[in-house]
Parts: C-alpha cells; sequence; structure tokens
C-alpha cells in the first residue's frame, strides 16, 4: 500500500540521534585499550536500556526503540572499525597514538599533560585529545626537547615537549 493512504497517526517517527565524534573518510579509528572499553560499555548499558524498558505505550516504546537501535547502530560501525593500538609497542622516545605528553605551552612556566586518543575517548577535560586534533598532529614524531608550533590566526603557539610516557 502506498505511504499516501496510511493514516498519519500511523507515520513512524524517525529517531534524531547525534552523530559520534566525527572520523574523517578513510582515516583509521585507532583506539587505546582504554578506549575500547568504553565503548563496549556503552554498548552493553544501551543493550541494558533497551531490555530494561518500562514504557507502556506502544508507539512511544517503538520510538524509543528505533532511537537506541540507532544508536546501537552507530555504536556497533566504531566498534567494528576500532585499531587497538598496544601502547607497550610505542617507542618510548617518540611522541605516537596513546602517549601522555607533558607540555610547556608559550611563556607559561605551568605544565600541561595530555594524552593522545582515539576520536571517541577524546576529552579535553581528561586532558585526552583526539589524534586527529591539530595540536596531536604537530606532537606525532616528536622527541622530548623538541618545539613545534601550532600556527593560529592571531598566534604562533609553541609547544615544548618535556617528557613522554605510554
Amino acid at each position: 500500500m502506498s505511504r499516501g493512504f496510511v493514516k498519519e497517526d500511523d507515520q513512524e517517527e524517525i529517531p534524531i540521534v547525534p552523530p559520534r565524534a566525527d572520523l574523517p573518510k578513510g582515516i583509521v579509528n585507532y583506539v587505546t585499550q582504554t578506549g575500547i572499553d568504553e565503548l563496549l560499555n556503552e554498548k552493553q548499558e544501551l543493550i541494558n536500556e533497551k531490555e530494561n524498558m518500562e514504557i507502556a505505550d506502544e508507539n512511544e516504546r517503538r520510538i524509543a526503540l528505533n532511537h537506541i537501535n540507532a544508536k546501537l547502530q552507530l555504536l556497533n560501525n566504531r566498534i567494528s572499525t576500532a585499531k587497538i593500538v598496544d601502547l607497550n609497542t610505542q617507542p618510548n622516545d617518540e611522541i605516537r597514538f596513546g602517549a601522555l605528553v607533558t607540555l610547556k605551552i608559550g611563556g607559561k612556566t605551568k605544565l600541561q599533560q595530555y594524552q593522545i586518543v582515539g576520536v571517541d575517548e577524546a576529552d579535553i577535560s581528561k586532558g585526552k585529545i583526539s589524534f586527529i586534533s591539530p595540536i596531536a598532529r604537530i606532537l606525532i614524531n616528536k622527541k622530548v626537547g623538541e618545539r613545534p608550533v601550532l600556527i593560529l590566526a592571531n598566534e604562533d603557539r609553541i609547544f615544548e615537549i618535556m617528557e613522554v610516557v605510554y
């Protein structure tokens, strides 16, 4: 039957699900072990939410299930494309994925620490930056003592690398 002859109340609501953190096409989905663990925990939470749903109205239940299923689909795609990087195999003297980097930024005396992680794990409030971020890109393959420069609109910011650990 054509959708033109279906009652308006019977129309299925398409769930609007916010996209996951941006991972440009063609870029490998690198993750730390912590990152994949967080993705798997998130998946389990969604499955639990789906199984324990207590919505009596059938229409509302269907909409809620569609929303959870859409989120699970995006999440499953991230999990299936994840490439776990073993931090024990990274070179100790060079910044690579997973490195915890101590930096002196510009003329500031206070040191900053950032860990270079996957896009889903990145959280600047926890000192975790995505490996595709501009800062991570200028730090990758650098060593202690080097001073990479981030070119900004109003200034150039110098990052002196003080320590690299995994």
